[in-house]
């Protein structure tokens, strides 16, 4: 007869810790597309190893360890993820910057909430899932070392004790509190490296939105730069080009002529949020007729208008991945 601790791994109750895993190897390892492949892996190695489970951690506890490993190993000896706004300096406005391309293993890329927030809850904790898998915070703990990072996210983000962490890392609670420390001072010195807080979900400013699609498929310089802070960013991964400005970011968008922004059809994600806000598919005119995919656009708002604008153009890969169309007629 299999003992209580080895009958609790099974894959339904393993199945019930994919969303956050997910969770956790993303901001690990800053790709949905490793998420994915480094939770698969961890449940595979549980189900195998499930006779040797004893029961003296809990399942979560167990799989979080074997999750860590996986994206430590993966992480080793290779460069970090990372945003455009992290390469150099920010561009001119003109278009060829557009040959600028880096390959889309150096890039952060997007994820819907719906496979890394939890469905149900304390809305505190749920705020601070969604804060944490913003892009810009997923890109600035990208710049801690591996084991630091997997401290900040299991203490921090995870509110994991410092003895279940220490056990989850296989090393010591003096250790997990000095990787603890030194993580919490290099974010500190980061530009967009505040750790995440409690409280109330942010509300949706519904009104900015709808006036921010409005104006983008009406073509609308004049009424988008009104919704955009005086000092955005805006970025296009996999080219290395970012803006500063709601100047340059409108100029940008206005040449060459004709723009791929003007004509364009805004398309709401189906699974809701990505990195914790709205986003939609963008489709430009095709010859052909219809439309053709451009690029999946996620925006951080803060203060009433809209701060960071980013339009990830690897629209094969993301585009399936959340649920939205290959053409519209």
């Amino acid at each position: 007869m299999p003992s209580t601790a080895s009958s609790e791994v099974n894959p339904d109750k393993l199945e019930e810790y994919r969303r956050e895993l997910t969770g956790y190897c993303y901001r690990m390892l800053g790709s949905g597309f490793e998420a994915d492949d480094a939770v698969q892996e961890t449940l595979l190695r549980a189900w195998r190893a499930a006779d040797s489970f004893e029961g003296r951690s809990s399942v979560r506890s167990w799989l979080y360890r074997i999750a860590t490993n996986i994206c430590l190993d993966m992480l080793r000896g290779r460069q970090r993820r990372a945003m455009p706004m992290d390469l150099g300096p920010a561009s001119p406005p003109v278009e060829s910057l557009f040959s600028e391309w880096h390959p889309e293993d150096i890039w952060i890329s997007p994820i819907a909430d719906s496979r890394v927030v939890p469905e149900h809850g304390d809305p505190a904790e749920i705020a601070v899932a969604r804060d944490t898998v913003r892009l810009a915070f997923v890109a600035a703990i990208q710049h801690l070392p591996p084991r630091q990072r997997a401290a900040l996210i299991l203490c921090e983000v995870l509110k994991m004790p410092a003895t279940e962490a220490a056990t989850t890392l296989d090393t010591s609670v003096p250790a997990v509190n000095s990787a603890l420390q030194r993580a919490r001072a290099t974010m500190a010195q980061l530009p967009e490296g505040e750790l995440p807080g409690g409280g109330k979900p942010a509300e949706v400013d519904s009104d900015l939105l709808d006036r921010y699609v409005d104006a983008f498929q009406r073509y609308d310089m004049s009424a988008l730069v009104t919704l955009l802070h005086d000092d955005a960013v805006m970025s296009m991964p996999p080219f290395a080009l970012w803006l500063r400005g709601s100047g340059d970011i409108v100029r940008f968008m206005q040449e060459p002529t004709p723009s791929t922004c003007a004509h364009g059809v805004l398309v709401p994600v189906p699974a809701g949020t990505v990195n914790g806000v709205k986003a939609w598919g963008q489709y430009k005119p095709d010859p052909a007729g219809g439309y053709m995919p451009w690029a999946l656009q996620v925006h951080d708002v803060s203060g009433g208008r809209f701060s960071r604008l980013t339009f990830f153009l690897d629209t094969k890969r993301i585009f399936p991945e959340l649920g939205l169309p290959p053409h519209l007629d």
